[in-house]
C-alpha cells in the first residue's frame, strides 16, 4: 500500500517586506540579503495572525467534506505555540470543522516537527488505511528589529493531507535520522525571540545532512543519480545550496546540473516568504512541484529535514502519475499577487504590535486582514478566533 502526501496547501500573511529596502534601511549592502542569504521578500504577520490562523488558512485551501470526515488525526508541528498546555491542533480541529472522533496533538522539535508528524502519519495510515491525517507546519520566525537574524524572519504555514494512494508523492519506507544534543538555536520559555549561534548552526546543518545522507546510501545502495531533485529545509535559501554542494561531486556533470537547476526551482516560494521554520522544507517541495514543468510521475525526490537542537532526517518520495493535476497553483499565484508591500516604518510598527503579556482583554482591528481565519482578540485570557467562511 502506498502512503504519502495526497494534498498540499500553503498560506502566508498578506504583508511583506522588500529585502533590498530593508537592507538599505539598516545600512547593509543589499547583495548580502538577496545573494548572500538568498532572500527577496519577507512575509510579515499582523497581530491578527498567529500559528493557528496561518495553519487554518492553509488547510482550508485543500480540505473538502470527505477529508473532514476521514481525518481522524491532526498533527501540528510548530515552534510558535500559543499555549504551554492546550494544543494548537485542538484549536485548528475546531476551526476546520473536522470529525470529532479524532486525535489532535501539537509537536515540537524546532523545524523538524512537521517531518515527525509525517512519519507518525504514515504509521497511522498503515494501521487505519481508510483514515486520513492532517499534518501542519506553521510558524512565525521572529528575531527582533535590527538584529543579526532580522533578515531570516518570515511567517506562513503548509498543510498536508496524508493518505493511502496519494495523488502527489508516495513516501518510501527507507529513511535515516540522527539526533545530537547541541545548542545551535533555542528559545527559552521566558523569551519571545530565539537565540542562535549562527556559524555553529550552519556547520551542524551541513554535518547532520552529510551524516544522514551517508547512512542512507549505506542502507539503500542508492546514489545521487537515483534522484531527480533534492529539497531542503531552508531557513534561508542559500543554506540548502551549501549542503547540496557538499555532495554534487558524487553526480555526473548532467546530474549535477539537473540537481542545481531543480534546487533553484524549489526555493522560488521561499525567496518570497522567508523562514517559516517547520513548514520551510514543505514550502520548498511545493515550489518544486508547482514551478517545475519537466518532472514526471515515477521520479524520486529526496527531502532533508533539520531541526536545531538537533534532529536531522533524510527521506524520499516517488512522484505520482499526473500529480500536476492535483496542485493548487492558481490559488498560490493569487496569494502572492494579492500581498501588500509595506514600508520599513510600517513593518516596524506591525512587528511591535503584540498581544498583551498579562493576558488582558483586547479587541483587534481586523478590517485590514483579508484572511478567512483571523484572531479577533483576547478575552478572559482566551484567544478568540473567527472563521469567516465556516
Amino acid at each position: 500500500m502506498n502512503i504519502g502526501i495526497d494534498k498540499i496547501g500553503f498560506y502566508a500573511p498578506h504583508y511583506y517586506v522588500d529585502m533590498i529596502k530593508l537592507a538599505e534601511a539598516r545600512g547593509i549592502d543589499p547583495d548580502k540579503f538577496t545573494i548572500g542569504i538568498g532572500q527577496d521578500e519577507m512575509a510579515l504577520a499582523p497581530v491578527t495572525q498567529d500559528a493557528v490562523t496561518l495553519a487554518a488558512n492553509a488547510a482550508l485551501q485543500v480540505i473538502d467534506e470527505e477529508d473532514r470526515e476521514k481525518i481522524d488525526l491532526v498533527l501540528f508541528g510548530t515552534e510558535s505555540g500559543i499555549d504551554h498546555s492546550k494544543s494548537a491542533a485542538v484549536y485548528l480541529h475546531h476551526l476546520l470543522g473536522l470529525n470529532p472522533y479524532a486525535r489532535a496533538v501539537e509537536l515540537k522539535q524546532a523545524c523538524y516537527s512537521a517531518t515527525a508528524g509525517i512519519q507518525m502519519a504514515k504509521g497511522h495510515i498503515a494501521l487505519n488505511p481508510e483514515s486520513k491525517v492532517l499534518v501542519i507546519g506553521a510558524d512565525i520566525a521572529r528575531y527582533g528589529l535590527a538584529t543579526p537574524g532580522e533578515s531570516t524572519q518570515g511567517a506562513g504555514a503548509v498543510a498536508m493531507v496524508i493518505s493511502k494512494d496519494p495523488k502527489l508523492l508516495a513516501l518510501e519506507n527507507e529513511s535515516t535520522y540522527f539526533t545530537n544534543d547541541i545548542m545551535d538555536f533555542w528559545r527559552p520559555l521566558y523569551s519571545d525571540i530565539a537565540y542562535v549561534d549562527g556559524k555553529f548552526s550552519n556547520e551542524q546543518y551541513i554535518h547532520f545532512f552529510n551524516t544522514v545522507w551517508e547512512k542512507y546510501k549505506e542502507q539503500t545502495g542508492r546514489s545521487l543519480e537515483d534522484f531527480s531533485a533534492l529539497c531542503f529545509h531552508v531557513p534561508y535559501t542559500k543554506m540548502g545550496l551549501k549542503a547540496l554542494r557538499t555532495i554534487l561531486d558524487e553526480a555526473t556533470e548532467s546530474g549535477s546540473e539537473r540537481l542545481k537547476a531543480n534546487y533553484e526551482t524549489s526555493i522560488q516560494y521561499n525567496r518570497k516568504v522567508g523562514n517559516i521554520y517547520t513548514g520551510s522544507l514543505y514550502l520548498s517541495l511545493l515550489s518544486l512541484l508547482e514551478k517545475n514543468d519537466s518532472l514526471e510521475g515515477g521520479e524520486r525526490i529526496g527531502l532533508y529535514s533539520y531541526g536545531s537542537g538537533a534532529v536531522g532526517e533524510f527521506f524520499t518520495g516517488i512522484l505520482q502519475p499526473n500529480y500536476q493535476d492535483h496542485l493548487y497553483v492558481h490559488q498560490h499565484e493569487e496569494l502572492f499577487h494579492a500581498r501588500k508591500e509595506v514600508s520599513i516604518e510600517e513593518y516596524e510598527e506591525i512587528f511591535e504590535e503584540t498581544l498583551s503579556a498579562d493576558g488582558s482583554s483586547t479587541e483587534f482591528d481586523r478590517t485590514n486582514d483579508p484572511a478567512p481565519v483571523y484572531l479577533s482578540g483576547v478575552e478572559d485570557h482566551k484567544r478568540i478566533y473567527v472563521n469567516r467562511i465556516k
